[in-house]
């Protein structure tokens, strides 16, 4: 830390696109606080804000542009994978799914200031098919705008924002381990609050096995879709589904055989839409309800793994 002013006077836009490359490429080191400071740094001159802003900009487009690139070539694969990196993977793609329909490519104007959303908002938007001229522009105005908020805040409070650098400098090792001390705990917070939600959605599932065999014994399960809109125009549905997004909920349970097995699957991890949405049929009386483990992913490698079928 003792080195922090002239490292930073020395290699700040580096630093700055470094940083703003790494958060917005999906790992969580907050990129904000360095705008802040080269911000407050600005107003000395000891560095240059249209610089700072450019390569932090820059920085934004690399990122955004290789994941609505891998969005449109791999799908939800790349939804899934970012949110297994994300501290709350649990509700990552449903919470984006839900934003992203709502507001479409426009909501990558503020997604950067959205934690989880802003990573999640570009490869929802290839493998929803906008448009790349359409994406670079949105991205390119949310990017503006994120950085220079930053930059803003950082050379409007720039004494406030010199007085905790230099104090912080002054701690030496004392301030790695503080802020080390402070990572640590948020993380630790986040890992008991998974833990509480994963307890919270704690339900017997059905396995892909036992859910092909009730269908190869005739049982006719009723086959619930949980996902939102948005994730049902990304992927096929299992034939026969029935949308639970699209109906009312009472008048959906009230037509249905509480005595049939409820089979209710979604394309999120762990399974949570799909959870939640038994145990509401549960609570309902219908006590064959459960969530399919794996939800779409085990359906489609069970069909991928069939053996085709000869007719003569």
């Amino acid at each position: 830390m003792p080195d922090l002013f002239a490292l930073l006077q020395l290699h700040g836009v580096l630093i700055v696109f470094a940083i703003v490359l790494v958060e917005q490429g999906g790992l969580p080191i907050p990129a904000f606080p360095i705008l802040i400071v080269s911000g407050a740094l600005s107003v000395t001159g000891a560095i240059s804000w249209p610089a700072t802003l450019a390569m932090a900009v820059l920085a934004c487009l690399i990122a955004d542009f290789f994941w609505f690139r891998a969005g449109r070539f791999y799908g939800t694969r790349v939804l899934r994978l970012l949110c297994k990196i994300s501290l709350s993977p649990d509700s990552c793609v449903s919470q984006t799914e839900d934003k992203f329909a709502r507001y479409g490519a426009k909501s990558m104007i503020v997604s950067k200031f959205i934690p989880g959303f802003n990573v999640i908002a570009s490869p929802m938007s290839g493998a929803l098919g906008v448009g790349t001229g359409r994406f670079i522009a949105f991205s390119m105005t949310g990017s503006i705008l994120w950085s220079g908020t930053g930059i803003a805040i950082g050379a409007y409070f720039h004494r406030s924002v010199d007085l905790v650098l230099t104090y912080i400098s002054s701690l030496g090792a004392t301030a790695v381990l503080v802020l080390g001390s402070v990572l640590a705990l948020f993380v630790l917070v986040k890992f008991i609050e998974r833990k509480r939600f994963r307890r919270a959605m704690d339900v017997a599932r059905i396995s892909m096995e036992d859910f092909a065999r009730l269908i190869e014994q005739g049982a006719a399960p009723i086959i619930i879709d949980a996902r939102s809109v948005t994730a049902q125009q990304i992927e096929q549905a299992i034939p026969g589904a029935l949308m639970y997004n699209e109906c009312e909920r009472d008048g959906l349970m009230a037509v249905l055989d509480k005595e049939r097995h409820v089979v209710v699957y979604c394309s999120c991890p762990n399974d949570v839409s799909a959870a939640q949405v038994a145990k509401q049929f549960l609570s309902s009386g219908f006590h064959k309800a459960r969530p399919l483990q794996g939800g779409l992913d085990a359906w489609k490698a069970h069909q991928g793994a069939m053996p085709e079928r000869h007719h003569a």
